[in-house]
């Protein structure tokens, strides 16, 4: 019996509320129980004088109705539109009007014959234009954006459904005011329009490869427990077919305080926030849940194939059922997934596998849920290699668990890597806000949470591989990936949907009172760069240091001023290195050593930077500098190990080309800088095979002579300095000239890249002028009122009004070096028979910026408030100057940017967008099938060209 450090320990604060700590919790959460059954996790953080707030229901995707699924996500988007207070101009009004549209919806879901049911739907168009010359779009964005917050946001999932906000701490009771409004009753206003919203996420799911995967493997994993048989977004026809009536109920029945609670972390006072939490939510009355029958699902028996084809590359993923996140079952089953993989440090998988190029790539992994959970392996064959190989090979380093056949000091080895990753997550005020919620939703007391560490550190060896025999036997489901087309697409349909009219000037008298209600300002703190970070040198090195007052994690980074740009062989030589050893050290070796002491590296190449990093306890950073050094200096060359990894970089150029998402970031760079850039300027396959392996590892062998500087984040510089001076050497190398590459001017082209896709994506990118700091605050709110956002005017058109597209925005990127242009792009994606409206409403609304007083007003107050109360910490300090000085900047510039926005009125910023952004010229990049083009269309978008994925990938 383990003998538990954490213990819960109950308090009376002073005015009489009780509440828990856990003793020995450096982090000294509270938690509170109001009357009402609300669960209150409070705990201070002081590096902002902000707070991130959560507030985590427990029901998801299981709790919908079987008829009704994907529920709880609809559910989701309509807390965003607001209630009887918030977001209606006649709520009398408007409330008969959505009466009626319920109704309607009832007889559109019971009626049976196609023809009637389009009837239906028509009425309810019709109704709903009524209705919406009442209601306020994104009224609730508009009042929480005006407190100054950030990460505004939700999600769904199996058994949680969490809204989520960062407030600045001033206006915390305005924000209890807002939310307290809004979990108070739900009004499903703007119904049809967001409906059309969740068709296009439902769609644009079907396009991603790894959700096709996944409800393929959680379909067989759970025939009967709605971990499987509900999946987030619901069936398709239930999309066809919603009931606003079902939305009430379940909205009645789960979102009451004794099955939600307030996770709050930041620079708060406990008292005084517990007594606001309990004025405003402790008035929402206790309701009984409804009885649920826990569905059991069978002991698998058996192996259960399935397969599912799409483009991408084949793979191959195993998984078996465990129990509930928290058990024995699921504990040992997370640390067998560590010894198969962790972080592609020293794993089985990771040396055996990944490290011996045997494959593409394997992992494991383990995921714990509410009830039940799996541990699963994804194979990634090479092209010579069936599916059925890469199974076999990965079941045998299973195989080598059950025998016992991995090293002593693993286990412990992976029991400090858990610790050191949680102290890494709890250090920030989101970290610790997240497991605290995802504590709660799994029903775990927060004791149990911080013991867990102990449980882990319990187990042996032999439990680990008594375990692993026990478990894993051949009763798990395997999931072959092939390449081919996806027969299983659905397509939900378009109902046809008249745009509803925004009311972007009109306001309820719950926004005037909240924009009337004014707070304290936080007065903004700008960081001298000069007092926080200091400076030494040894030999002719600078040393720049970071104090960590957190905890006892130290980093150290080796900054190279060269890139890619200097050498285009540098990345590379890098990424060999990762499969080289040394004379005393195998590759294997290396990642053993490495990890025995904690301590990751990383390597990453920029088009003008390398940063080599080390990352872990400050007691062990010394032993993995000389590590990194001997690694280095000593890497031993193999041509045999290069051959091999020249094959895998080139089949995983061909993977990538065909994987959506990388097709679509390549055409976009195609789209922007022409046939020759960065992107395309890679190492042919011919100099790839042709090359000596000596080539690359010499680069890394005389890495340390060229000059660097180093930066150290830890809590003692003074020891740093005793001993960094033996791992560095005078400079004899200088850094080569960078090579330039084109900007090109845009305008007038039309790349288009075919892909077996639901729907299309289509961006628009235009050349700017070069980077002027002195426009950075009209970017900032040109964005934040125009064009990215919940409350921009962009979202609001093209989602709100007339619901064609999930995702779209238009936004100002400066650039980050002086000299170079600013860019803007915009991004449409939507169903094939949308892309055209999409694009014409997005083109209108560019011909001129909409004036809206109001909402500019909104935008500005919120990024001044956020810029106030932004406080630059830990490594940031220091990497911002890096950023800085390429725009000649040598100071805090956050001040500038806080009075350019101050000044900033309407005219300013229009002008600003006649002059910026009005004349640019613009190309445009689209991808789906190619069957699905409005040929006529793009035509007048500019000269049309099928670009070969070898053209904008360079290979």
């Amino acid at each position: 019996m383990i003998d538990k450090r954490y213990k819960e320990v109950i308090h009376t604060d002073k005015n009489n509320y009780e509440y828990i700590t856990v003793t020995n919790d450096e982090n000294n959460v509270r938690i509170y129980t109001l009357k009402n059954g609300l669960k209150v996790f409070l705990a201070q953080n002081f590096d902002a004088p902000r707070i991130q707030t959560f507030i985590p229901v427990r029901t998801g995707s299981n709790n919908d109705p079987s008829d009704n699924t994907g529920l709880a996500h609809y559910l989701e988007h309509m807390m965003f539109k607001g209630t009887s207070k918030i977001g209606t101009q006649d709520w009398e009004k408007e409330k008969a009007l959505l009466d009626q549209i319920s109704e309607l919806y009832e007889q559109h879901k019971a009626e049976q014959d196609p023809e009637k049911k389009k009837e239906i739907y028509k009425k309810i168009d019709v109704v709903s234009q009524e209705a919406s010359q009442y209601a306020i779009a994104n009224e609730y964005d508009k009042a929480i954006s005006s407190l100054g917050a950030s990460g505004t946001n939700a999600h769904t999932w199996f058994d949680e459904t969490v809204y989520k906000n960062n407030i600045p701490n001033n206006e915390l009771e305005k924000w209890l005011k807002i939310e307290k409004e809004r979990f108070s009753e739900i009004v499903l206003r703007l119904f049809h329009t967001e409906l059309e919203s969740v068709y296009e996420e439902f769609n644009r799911a079907q396009d991603n490869d790894s959700r096709l995967v996944n409800y393929e493997l959680m379909d067989a994993l759970f025939p009967t427990h709605p971990n499987g048989q509900q999946t987030t977004l619901g069936k398709a026809e239930h999309l066809k077919n919603p009931s606003m009536e079902a939305i009430h109920k379940y909205f009645d029945e789960y979102y009451v305080p004794n099955n939600y609670a307030m996770v709050l972390v930041g620079d708060l006072d406990f008292e005084k926030t517990i007594q606001l939490i309990d004025q405003y939510f402790g008035t929402i009355p206790y309701r009984e849940l409804p009885e649920k029958t826990p569905v059991i699902e069978k002991p698998a028996t058996e192996i259960i194939e399935r397969t599912v084809k799409s483009p991408t590359v084949p793979r191959v993923q195993i998984a078996w059922r465990t129990e509930s996140y928290g058990t024995r079952e699921a504990m040992l089953a997370d640390i067998v997934a560590n010894i198969l993989s962790n972080r592609n440090e020293a794993g089985l998988l990771d040396l055996n596998i990944n490290q011996t190029q045997k494959m593409l790539w394997a992992q494991a992994y383990s995921l714990g849920l509410k009830q039940y959970g799996y541990f699963s392996i994804v194979a990634v064959p090479k092209e010579t290699q069936s599916l059925d190989e890469g199974k076999q090979m990965v079941l045998e380093q299973l195989e080598l668990v059950k025998k016992g056949a991995f090293p002593d000091w693993m286990l412990p080895a992976i029991i400090n890597d858990f610790k050191l990753q949680r102290m890494k997550g709890l250090e920030t005020a989101e970290g610790l806000a997240t497991n605290l919620y995802d504590t709660y939703i799994k029903g775990r007391t927060w004791e149990e949470e911080l013991n867990e560490m102990d449980v882990y550190e319990g187990f042996t060896k032999q439990d680990v591989v008594d375990f692993a025999k026990e478990f894993f036997k051949d009763n798990y489901v395997v999931i072959y990936k092939e390449k081919g087309i996806n027969d299983k697409l659905l397509r939900v349909e378009n109902p046809g949907i008249t745009p509803v009219k925004i009311n972007r000037e009109a306001q309820s008298e719950f926004l005037k009172e909240i924009l009337a209600d004014k707070t304290e300002d936080i007065q903004p703190e700008f960081i001298d760069y000069d007092k926080e970070i200091i400076k030494d040198t040894i030999k002719d090195k600078k040393l720049n240091f970071v104090k960590n007052k957190y905890n006892d994690i130290a980093q150290v980074h080796f900054i190279f001023p060269m890139g890619s740009d200097h050498d285009r062989e540098l990345g590379i030589s890098t990424q060999i290195l990762q499969y080289l050893g040394t004379d005393r050290y195998s590759p294997e070796d290396l990642k053993k050593e490495f990890f025995k002491i904690g301590i990751s590296n990383d390597f990453k190449t920029a088009s003008d930077q390398l940063l080599i990093s080390l990352s872990g306890l400050q007691e062990n950073i010394e032993k993995g500098i000389e590590l990194l050094q001997h690694w280095m200096h000593d890497v031993k060359p193999d041509q045999g190990i290069y051959q091999q990894f020249v094959g895998t970089v080139l089949e995983n150029r061909d993977a990538v080309k065909k994987d959506k998402n990388r097709i679509m970031t390549a055409l976009s760079n195609y789209t922007k800088f022409g046939n020759y850039s960065r992107f395309t300027d890679v190492i042919s396959r011919q100099q790839l095979e042709n090359s000596n392996v000596e080539v690359f590892t010499d680069r890394m062998k005389n890495l340390f002579k060229f000059p660097y500087q180093v930066f150290f984040y830890g809590k003692d510089f003074g020891h740093f300095k005793e001993y960094i001076g033996k791992y560095i050497e005078e400079s004899s190398e200088s850094i080569p000239e960078p090579k330039q590459y084109l900007e090109p001017e845009t305008g007038g082209n039309v790349y288009f890249s075919s892909y077996d896709m639901v729907q299309m994506e289509m961006s628009k990118i235009g050349k700017g002028h070069a980077v002027n700091i002195s426009d950075f605050g009209k970017i900032n709110v040109f964005n934040e009122y125009f064009g990215r956002g919940l409350s921009s005017i962009v979202f609001q058109e093209i989602r709100e009004s007339k619901s064609l597209a999930y995702s779209a925005y238009v936004s100002y990127a400066a650039n980050g070096e002086l000299g170079h242009p600013d860019y803007v792009t915009t991004y449409i994606g939507t169903q094939p028979d949308k892309l055209q409206i999409a694009v014409d409403t997005l083109d209108d609304l560019m011909n001129e910026l909409p004036e809206v007083p109001i909402q500019f007003e909104n935008a500005k107050n919120a990024a001044l408030k956020q810029i106030a109360s932004t406080r630059i910490t830990r490594t940031n300090i220091f990497f911002n100057t890096l950023k800085l000085k390429k725009l000649g900047i040598s100071y805090d510039f956050r001040k500038d940017i806080y009075q350019q926005i101050q000044d900033l009125d309407f005219t300013e910023l229009k002008n600003f967008y006649q002059t910026a952004i009005k004349p640019l010229h613009f190309n445009t990049a689209i991808i789906g099938k190619k069957e699905n083009l409005n040929r006529e269309a793009i035509g007048k978008m500019g000269t049309f060209k099928e670009v070969t994925l070898e053209e904008i990938f360079g290979f």
